[in-house]
């Protein structure tokens, strides 16, 4: 990759956001399903504004649970249980419209196409994948998670603007917040922080020049790791004014859009695919996180210092119509020898991923804001760097001593 000097910036938004509230509710009634029903079939929308979210999709399940319950506990865990806030989880109206899953979609994943055609017996194929489209999954070496730095300084600042407001340590502050952060690269790498925004929501009492100090003081300069912090970086505190008006009576949320909070800040390519409120069988979500493990394992390895890993699917197919790799030209090795790597080490088909990252479990609410990758603070399966040695063995790279 030929030396490049330029600026990127990503964002991230706390989990009072209108469109988090909708994928922490989604992900929320995906737990509760799951904790019920490994084997339940979800896809599980919201919507919201000012005093109601309707919750909406598709959901097959054995698990018997208050949906209406789930909803509220969730947005009250958030912070919006008080009316002076705006929303209120204890007293908004909630809407449930919700269907069983299609019967032609469930016949498509339960028998996959490779059985179906081909009849062939091995518990891999019988399971095909939820929906067509495109995955990817990618990795780096900038931060000790192997994410882009934008991002994980953004995610940073949210997670504190979070924690500050649930602690009481900014008692003005309120649950809807958003944080940008601009990066300075330098012969492609990061070199410094070069600007950063923070908006919150506030009660309406206290003045801009509190807000600003308190959030310098208490979010940022706490968040900001000191070797990429100088007093030249341009801070923008709620520069629109005035941010009383929040959550989903400010604006609207509906889950799946913030495609690019979840994963890499659009530093690497999406496919379009939302992860909230869909269960292991749908490949938008389970197929970009084991594209995520792989990458994070090539890297790790050693064998690039960038990889990205494009997955494409057939719905009710189980094995990927197309695995595409591409490393930037930071490869050890060509990327028609990492794409063999990957095809002997990692298994793309549903039911394999399913298996070997232990999905049918209650454990997706927690990844519903502040990203689905780069997590120190969750125990990810995807995440796991289980595959280092085996790939460092077969890639011919030494040990470090």
């Amino acid at each position: 990759m030929s030396p490049r000097n330029f600026f990127f910036s990503s964002e991230s938004v706390t989990a009072g956001h209108p469109d988090k509230l909708c994928d922490n509710v989604s992900d929320a009634i995906l737990d509760a399903c799951m904790a019920g029903d490994p084997k339940s079939r979800v896809a599980c929308e919201c919507a919201t504004n000012t005093g109601f979210i309707l919750v909406m999709g598709e959901i097959t399940t054995k698990a018997r649970f208050d949906y209406r319950d789930v909803t509220r506990e969730t947005i009250k865990s958030i912070g919006y249980d008080r009316p002076e806030f705006g929303f209120d989880g204890n007293t908004c109206a909630v809407l449930i419209s919700l269907d069983r899953q299609s019967s032609d979609i469930d016949g498509g994943v339960s028998t996959a196409l490779e059985v179906r055609d081909q009849k062939i017996d091995d518990p891999y194929e019988r399971l095909g994948a939820g929906d067509q489209g495109l995955m990817f999954g990618y990795a780096c070496t900038e931060t000790p998670e192997y994410m882009p730095l934008p991002i994980s300084l953004a995610h940073g600042l949210t997670r504190k603007m979070a924690e500050v407001f649930k602690n009481g340590t900014l008692p003005w502050m309120r649950p809807d917040g958003k944080s940008q952060v601009c990066v300075e690269y330098i012969d492609g790498k990061p070199g410094r922080v070069h600007s950063i925004l923070v908006s919150t929501q506030h009660s309406p009492d206290v003045t801009n020049t509190q807000i600003r100090k308190d959030l310098i003081d208490t979010v940022i300069k706490p968040t900001i790791p000191k070797q990429y912090w100088s007093d030249d970086i341009e801070i923008f505190t709620n520069p629109s004014g005035r941010f009383v008006i929040g959550g989903p009576v400010g604006d609207s949320g509906v889950t799946g859009r913030k495609i690019i909070v979840d994963t890499y800040g659009g530093y690497a390519r999406h496919g379009g695919g939302a992860f909230s409120g869909k269960d292991c069988t749908k490949v938008d979500r389970s197929a970009a996180y084991a594209a995520r493990w792989a990458a994070k394992n090539i890297v790790a390895a050693g064998i690039a210092t960038d990889c990205e890993i494009q997955l494409a699917y057939a719905i009710g197919k189980a094995e990927p119509l197309s695995i595409y790799v591409d490393t930037f030209g930071t490869g050890n090795i060509p990327d028609t020898k990492i794409l063999e790597l990957i095809n002997r080490n990692f298994d793309f088909r549903p039911a394999a991923i399913i298996d070997a990252l232990n999905l049918r479990r209650p454990i997706y609410r927690q990844t519903a804001a502040y990203g689905h990758f780069g997590r120190p603070d969750l125990d990810l399966p995807w995440e796991k760097l289980n595959k280092v040695d085996i790939l460092k063995d077969e890639a011919g790279i030494k040990a470090e001593a």
